[in-house]
């Protein structure tokens, strides 16, 4: 294992778990119009990249052109169904996380991504047919009762958490039927987006209530600049991946959650009762009997190559 590796998935993971920060400073513009811009800027940034990419490998292991070697790589009747599935899960996923920031949920967000793992393990066990250890029973048991917990004590189920690791689950889920790498994935998958996200930036745009260019320079640009603050932590995890083991990877994914939830108790200040710390407890106890298992075991925490996109 290398250290540069771990830095690297340090770093994707804390540039995540500060996404919060950046997507509050646009809380003035609607959350579906900022989703729409990330769709787009995110696809203009990372098509040069994979053409890029595409052309280097293409040099490396044949003399055809990259666009050979693309048609091959790309069977439609598989790709499109497996990318569209994909694509519809990670815009939903980026509306709601975006939305739930800038309504005051960045708690309940954070807590989405911390038992989004035990949902993946749900699903495999459900979908996949897949069979899991006694602990891992242990810790599943112990994250649903923390969320009943959370139901019975506010009067309401904690929706925005239960969505969010969903979605990402079941993007997850999709993903790993899916075969290309992740950072192609993600260009076919916000390129997929691109076209319906651009109608409907144009659409605000004439009928007077778009942000582009109207809300200032300091807006104009956070919101140009969400094609890059969404590659860059992608970039360095697709960098980590390849140099550490990925129940490694599994570890640090919680780097994420765990940022989201100090910025919302210390920097944004939403309540947080102490019957709400109960519920987060319990959370969390599942997790470390998770990990635990994961070490003893030898088992993977996390399919690391399905906690890319947030």
């Amino acid at each position: 294992m290398r250290a540069s590796g771990v830095w690297r998935g340090v770093a994707a993971y804390v540039l995540w778990g500060l996404f919060p920060l950046y997507w509050t400073a646009l809380e003035a513009i609607p959350a579906l119009q900022i989703v729409a811009h990330r769709i787009v800027w995110s696809c203009l940034v990372l098509i040069p990249l994979v053409l890029g990419s595409m052309y280097r490998d293409a040099r490396r292991r044949s003399r055809q052109p990259p666009g050979t070697v693309l048609a091959r790589m790309i069977n439609l009747r598989v790709v499109l169904p497996i990318y569209s599935a994909a694509a519809l899960l990670i815009g939903l996923n980026w509306f709601l996380y975006v939305w739930g920031v800038n309504h005051g949920l960045v708690i309940g967000t954070s807590l989405g991504y911390f038992i989004t793992p035990l949902v993946n393990v749900l699903l495999g066990v459900v979908i996949l047919r897949e069979s899991l250890t006694a602990l891992q029973w242990v810790a599943v048991a112990i994250a649903a009762s923390g969320v009943l917990y959370l139901w019975w004590a506010y009067g309401t189920l904690p929706w925005i958490a239960l969505v969010l690791a969903g979605t990402f689950g079941t993007y997850g889920l999709v993903k790993k039927k899916a075969p290309m790498t992740p950072l192609f994935g993600l260009t076919v998958e916000t390129g997929i987006l691109f076209v319906p996200a651009l109608i409907f930036l144009v659409a605000v745009d004439l009928n007077g209530s778009g942000a582009f260019g109207h809300a200032g320079t300091r807006t104009t640009v956070l919101l140009a600049g969400a094609g890059f603050v969404t590659t860059l932590p992608l970039l360095l995890f697709a960098s980590a991946v390849q140099l550490v083991p990925l129940s490694t990877i599994g570890l640090l994914q919680y780097i994420s959650p765990t940022i989201q939830f100090l910025l919302g108790v210390f920097v944004y200040r939403e309540p947080f009762a102490p019957t709400q710390l109960i519920g987060f407890t319990i959370v969390w106890i599942a997790l470390a009997v998770f990990g635990i298992d994961g070490y003893v075991t030898n088992a993977q925490p996390v399919r690391a190559l399905d906690r890319v996109d947030l």
